[in-house]
């Protein structure tokens, strides 16, 4: 059977640096948000779920304003509803569940303020899961980044830490021997569009 995994694409910041939800922004004639679906699409998941909060788009996260680990937790239990936390809690996604959810095996979590991951980087994470690594990160110049996979047995201590804007890096950083680096560098950038002149500068490479 051909494994399934799942892309999760993070959407939910009102952009309060930049002016805007970063969703919204539109880059050589796309949005953030579906550029950020194209990238976890064309590397090889399936569903794409977008989480989002300042506007409401796919899957609502209502806690999106206590940061990104809310996010996280929303768009994993969207996947998996039967996701029992490590803690004994659990409970449905904003938004519900995903049809077929019990066969998806990993998810790639990716952001959609880094329009510049290649796609080329989710199907090195999505092969380095199917020769045995649990837990891969993008790594550019051997620093960990993003995009990243993670295995469903691990999604309940996933939930467990993922609160305020760390995402899944508290529990990265609490499993470090769980960890494969997968570089991507020449692949893409991880650069952040979190102000106007991060902006200025991506769309400037774009059009030079």
């Amino acid at each position: 059977m051909t494994t399934r995994v799942a892309g999760i694409l993070l959407a939910a910041g009102d952009g309060s640096r930049l002016g805007q939800p970063k969703a919204t922004v539109e880059l050589a004639g796309s949005t953030l948000a579906e550029r950020g679906v194209a990238l976890l699409r064309d590397g090889g998941t399936y569903p794409v779920l977008v989480v989002t909060g300042a506007i409401a788009v796919e899957v609502h996260n209502p806690d999106w304003l206590t940061g990104m680990g809310s996010s996280l937790a929303c768009g994993l239990r969207a996947l998996g509803a039967d996701v029992t936390r490590a803690d004994g809690g659990n409970g449905p996604a904003a938004g519900g569940g995903v049809s077929g959810a019990v066969d998806i095996e990993a998810a790639v979590i990716a952001l959609a303020d880094q329009p510049l991951v290649g796609t080329e980087s989710v199907r090195r994470l999505i092969a380095a899961f199917r020769n045995g690594a649990t837990v891969a990160v993008a790594a550019y110049a051997g620093k960990p980044r993003n995009p990243v996979l993670i295995a469903r047995e691990h999604w309940p201590a996933v939930l467990d830490l993922a609160t305020g804007d760390a995402g899944a890096r508290t529990f990265l950083r609490s499993h470090p021997g769980l960890v494969t680096l997968v570089e991507c560098g020449d692949t893409g950038s991880p650069d952040d569009i979190d102000t106007p002149e991060d902006l200025a500068r991506v769309r400037g490479g774009f059009s030079s």
